[in-house]
C-alpha cells in the first residue's frame, strides 16, 4: 500500500531543544511504521535543520524522494509551548521552505505512474498561493484511491474558501471537536449539534466519512448517513503533541486493511492513546502494539 502526503516538514522547538515535525511528516513516520510505503511532498531549506531533516526523513522509512531543497528559504521552525497538562501552543515561523514546496515536472509525471491508496494533506501548508495552486495541480495528477484531509487549524492561518476548496477535493475528514465549532460557524453561520453539523457536512461537500476526535473522550465518526461514538481511553499523558496525527494514522491504516470504520476509529483510538502517553510525536511502539499491526495486515492477506 503507498501513502502520498503534502505539506510541511519543519522542527517543534520545546524548550530550546528541536524535535522533527510537522502534522504531515508525523502521519507519513507513523505509516511507515505500520508499513504502508509513504511518501510526502515537501521542501526544506538548504541549511543544517534541512540536512537533518532529510535524514530524519529516511531514518523513518519515509521516501523523501519529493521532499526537495529550496535555494533560498531556511527550514521551517515552530516554537512549541506546553501548559501544566502537555498541551501545545505553536508559534510558527513564515516564509520558510514548506510555504513554497517546490515540485519539478518530472516528479510531477511521476505521481502517475504510481498507484497511490490515499493522499492526505492539512490546511496550514495552504498559508501560501502558491502551494495552494501546487496541491491542486497534484491531486489531479496523483488520483488516489482515497482523499484524507486533517484541517489541523493553526492560529490564524486557514481561511473559509480554502477549506471548502479542500473539502470538495476530500473523501474523508478528521478534526477536532474544538475545531468542529471554528468550522461550523465558518461555514453554516451557526453553531450546529454534532449530529447536524456531520449530517450537513458529509452532504453539501459530499464526502464519505467525518471523524471527530474529542481528546480522552474518544470520538465521533459519521459514514453513510449513520452517527456513531468511539470510546475513548483514559490513559497517562506526557504531551499531546503529535497525538491527532498518530490517530489519523491509525484509522487510515486499519481503514486500508479492510476493517470497518467503527473498527478504524477504535485502533486509532489505541495508538493515540498510547502516543500521548509517550514524550514525542513519533515514540517506538511497544510489542503489544506492534503485535496488533501485524494482526491488522494479517487481514489483507487473508
Amino acid at each position: 500500500m503507498k501513502a502520498l502526503l503534502f505539506g510541511e516538514i519543519l522542527w517543534d522547538i520545546i524548550d530550546s531543544k528541536p524535535y522533527i515535525g510537522g502534522a504531515p511528516f508525523n502521519l507519513a513516520a507513523h505509516l511507515a511504521k505500520m508499513g504502508i510505503k509513504s511518501t510526502l511532498i515537501s521542501s526544506v531549506g538548504k541549511d543544517a535543520l534541512g540536512r537533518k531533516a532529510l535524514k530524519e526523513t529516511e531514518k523513518r522509512g519515509i521516501n523523501s524522494t519529493f521532499i526537495k531543497v529550496h535555494p533560498d528559504l531556511p527550514t521551517g521552525i515552530v516554537k512549541v509551548s506546553l501548559d501544566g497538562v502537555g498541551h501545545p501552543t505553536y508559534l510558527i515561523k513564515e516564509n520558510v521552505a514548506w510555504d513554497n514546496i517546490i515540485l519539478d515536472q518530472d516528479l510531477m509525471d511521476s505521481l502517475t505512474k504510481n498507484k497511490w491508496e490515499v493522499f492526505c494533506f492539512g490546511t496550514l501548508a495552504q498559508r501560501t498561493k502558491e502551494n495552494r495552486e501546487l496541491l491542486s495541480q497534484i491531486l489531479s495528477w496523483a488520483r488516489p484511491h482515497h482523499v484524507f484531509y486533517d484541517l489541523n487549524l493553526r492560529q490564524n492561518y486557514y481561511k473559509k474558501e480554502w477549506i471548502e476548496k479542500s473539502l470538495c477535493q476530500s473523501s474523508i475528514v478528521k478534526l477536532n471537536d474544538r475545531e468542529a465549532l471554528v468550522v461550523s460557524e465558518l461555514l453554516f453561520s451557526q453553531t450546529l449539534r454534532q449530529e447536524n453539523f456531520t449530517e450537513r457536512f458529509c452532504r453539501e461537500y459530499d464526502l464519505s466519512t467525518v471523524c471527530i476526535t474529542h481528546g480522552k473522550n474518544g470520538s465521533t465518526i459519521y459514514s453513510n448517513g449513520k452517527l456513531e461514538k468511539v470510546a475513548g481511553i483514559n490513559g497517562p499523558v506526557a504531551d499531546t503533541v503529535g497525538g491527532g496525527d498518530s490517530y489519523s494514522a491509525g484509522f487510515l491504516f486499519s481503514y486500508l486493511c479492510g476493517t470497518s470504520i467503527y473498527e478504524a476509529a477504535e485502533f486509532a483510538e489505541m495508538v493515540g492513546n498510547f502516543v500521548v502517553s509517550q514524550s514525542g510525536a513519533v515514540p517506538k511502539y511497544p510489542e503489544w502494539l506492534e503485535k496488533e499491526i501485524e494482526n491488522l495486515k494479517y487481514k489483507i492477506k487473508t
